[in-house]
């Protein structure tokens, strides 16, 4: 909730400086999200469940800044929900936040693996036919995790918080006379045993498009993967994906 209010207060300091200098661009957008979640959790690699996990429209928004200054980069601050509920039937023992669960035990689970991205880039193209940015993103992990026994009511928590570093880039693709976009978003990071990966692709359509605000309509799909190892002991196998339909206003 913090975090939320941080952006939101950031988005109304750069909605003030906007209009304080026209050679300021501001950008706020965001989408509605249908996802499937699948995959495994645990306190080890060899020591995972896989959850039958429930599909939920999950939001995400943005804000971003850019500016004429050549050296310094623009910024853009997006806020992702990402949770959802579960339930599985385990084989063998599970361990999690310190309970150990025996087999065949029935356990349902929330797993909230909400975040905030905070990216610095710059715009190596920037005009009507083809934009190309390329940046570096701080994502302020913050998860926690909720398991209980069906049986005895037996319940164990485990959070993790931190920040991934990782790679950003962004193109968009005009199609002239339509009033169409193509356009590709990318974060990833891939070291060690650590996986992470967030793409999205889709098309746009300028519904407004004058000197005063501009106003996209976009479609698209989105899929996020967190294939983590030991991050304050978590070990994660998750993969969540589908469809979005949001909206984006140019000032």
């Amino acid at each position: 909730m913090k975090k939320v209010i941080i952006a939101t207060s950031l988005a109304t300091v750069f909605c003030a400086s906007a209009q304080a200098d026209t050679l300021l661009g501001l950008y706020i957008g965001g989408h509605v999200w249908a996802n499937e979640a699948k995959g495994s959790f645990g306190e080890g690699e060899t020591d995972q469940a896989a959850f039958n996990f429930n599909d939920k429209n999950q939001g995400s928004y943005f804000v971003a800044l850019e500016h004429p200054i050549p050296l310094i980069p623009n910024i853009k601050i997006a806020s992702t929900t990402l949770d959802t509920v579960g339930g599985t039937t385990i084989e063998g023992s599970f361990t999690i936040g310190g309970e150990t669960y025996g087999a065949s035990s029935q356990l349902d689970t929330t797993f909230d693996a909400s975040y905030v991205d905070y990216t610095l880039y710059y715009e190596l193209f920037d005009n009507d036919l083809f934009t190309f940015d390329f940046g570096l993103t701080a994502r302020d992990l913050d998860s926690k995790i909720g398991v209980v026994e069906q049986a005895s009511s037996k319940s164990s928590d485990l959070s993790v918080s931190g920040f991934l570093p990782l790679l950003y880039v962004n193109t968009i693709i005009g199609l002239p006379f339509t009033g169409f976009n193509v356009f590709a978003e990318a974060n990833f990071l891939s070291y060690d045993d650590n996986s992470v990966y967030d793409y999205q692709i889709g098309v746009s359509y300028a519904v407004l498009d004058n000197l005063a605000v501009d106003l996209d309509l976009t479609l698209g799909y989105r899929s996020v993967k967190l294939e983590l190892d030991d991050i304050d002991d978590l070990y994660t196998d998750l993969t969540f994906d589908g469809f979005f339909a949001g909206a984006i206003v140019h000032f």
